[in-house]
């Protein structure tokens, strides 16, 4: 939730059942779908956020529910290809992984399942650059570029491209709608969003975030 110029997350309930009609939902915009695949795609790098604050914060980790959330990201990567506009069968999976998610995020007892450093980066573009592009997709864009922080150039990165890139999701900043000097201030003002530690620690320099974006292609 927003509170002045950074974000926190609020105790709530998870709800007692889940009703999505899935031809509604096939039948809709098809970048609806996608930025919620991209949403859970982001998964992947959550998690590893997760695991790294657990392991220099000493910050509660729960290993069911990361498994969960991990497990819910690699479902939708495999199946990335089979995700069609039209299909309701694509909509049993988004919505499967969406629910998944969710049910991850309510074990852990917050978000960490499924926000982390690509989320911070989202957030920050909504403050630089609002209204230019779906939450979803952005942190899509964000999981490329934090994959690469994680992993280094031989790392998952190029899947999780590859991945946004098969459902018609954004991978660069122009398909995002914005410019490159955005992702970068958002890149490297990101940790400021909210006390919640990632990958991007106490702040990455310009020139690293600029590396980072460019080696993925995003900039």
């Amino acid at each position: 939730m927003p509170e002045g110029d950074t974000r926190h997350s609020v105790a709530a309930a998870p709800p007692i059942a889940v009703v999505a009609d899935t031809g509604i939902i096939a039948d809709a915009p098809w970048r609806l779908t996608t930025a919620g695949c991209a949403d859970i795609i982001s998964n992947y790098t959550a998690v590893k956020d997760w695991r790294l604050a657990n392991r220099l914060q000493n910050v509660y980790y729960s290993e069911y529910a990361g498994s969960l959330s991990q497990m819910t990201a690699e479902m939708l990567v495999d199946n990335a290809d089979s995700i069609k506009p039209g299909l309701e069968e694509s909509a049993w999976v988004v919505v499967k992984a969406l629910v998944s998610s969710g049910v991850a995020m309510s074990i852990a007892g917050s978000s960490r399942p499924a926000s982390g450093s690509e989320h911070l980066f989202s957030h920050q573009l909504d403050r630089i650059a609002p209204g230019k592009a779906l939450h979803g997709h952005q942190v899509g864009v964000g999981s490329i570029i934090a994959e690469y922080l994680h992993s280094g150039a031989q790392g998952q990165w190029q899947a999780v491209r590859d991945a946004l890139a098969s459902l018609d999701a954004p991978t660069t900043a122009d398909e995002l709608g914005v410019t490159d000097e955005e992702v970068l201030e958002a890149l490297t003002s990101a940790h400021e969003i909210r006390d919640r530690y990632t990958i991007l620690g106490s702040g990455i320099s310009e020139d690293a975030a600029r590396e980072a974006a460019t080696r993925t292609g995003v900039i």
